[in-house]
């Protein structure tokens, strides 16, 4: 993955085979905290989705570098088996996020083996040499389709990851899926991970 300050980039991965990497609430809310560790300190988020076997987040990168300590004071344990390095870049930081994650499930259900597929994708949104197929569904057929103006690009990725729960048949309402921004959009929860700032900058709209 390559990353660029002041740019906006649809992160997503999904598990080895298709297979789950969500198996109960709890996991989505482990993972929930471990976005806010791992990538709060690099960007600000402006949506993001958990599936059962898959994640997407939207992101405006601001550092693709940071101080090990910014992470390390939050994280624990996760960054002192990287004694090498100081600072830590954003593709690091998800790697281990993963790779942590992958950990604690893999102990509690008494497996092994990688969760997710080995590359984690990121497409950039706010450069046109970085657009690539967009998806968008009628009559529950997700179709793939590269829009005119690269403005509407961000939305159209903003407007699918929000409603991926219900593109994929798992509720009515989008507002059901409970490991979503979507909630934390229309209800302005406590716990935010999103950045209200960043939505209203780029004019998404769901």
């Amino acid at each position: 993955m390559f990353f660029e300050p002041n740019h906006l980039y649809h992160i997503y991965n999904q598990g080895n085979n298709r297979n789950m990497v969500f198996f109960c609430r709890d996991h989505y809310l482990f993972f929930k905290r471990k976005l806010k560790r791992y990538i709060l300190p690099f960007a600000d988020i402006l949506a993001w989705c958990l599936m059962p076997n898959h994640f997407h987040l939207m992101i405006h990168v601001n550092n693709v570098e940071v101080d090990k300590k910014l992470i390390i004071n939050k994280s624990g344990r996760d960054l002192k088996s990287h004694p090498d390095f100081k600072r830590i870049t954003l593709n690091q930081s998800i790697g281990i996020m993963l790779a942590s994650y992958t950990r604690a499930i893999n102990k509690q259900r008494n497996r092994s083996g990688s969760l997710f597929r080995k590359e984690t994708k990121a497409v950039c949104l706010s450069r046109s040499d970085g657009i690539s197929p967009a998806w968008y569904t009628i009559q529950g057929i997700t179709s793939i389709n590269v829009p005119d103006n690269l403005h509407e690009y961000p939305n159209i990725c903003y407007r699918y990851i929000l409603y991926n729960p219900v593109h994929a048949g798992l509720v009515g309402d989008a507002m059901d899926w409970e490991f979503s921004s979507f909630r934390e959009i229309v209800k302005s929860c406590n716990d935010n991970l999103i950045s209200t700032e960043r939505i209203i900058y780029y004019g998404l709209e769901m």
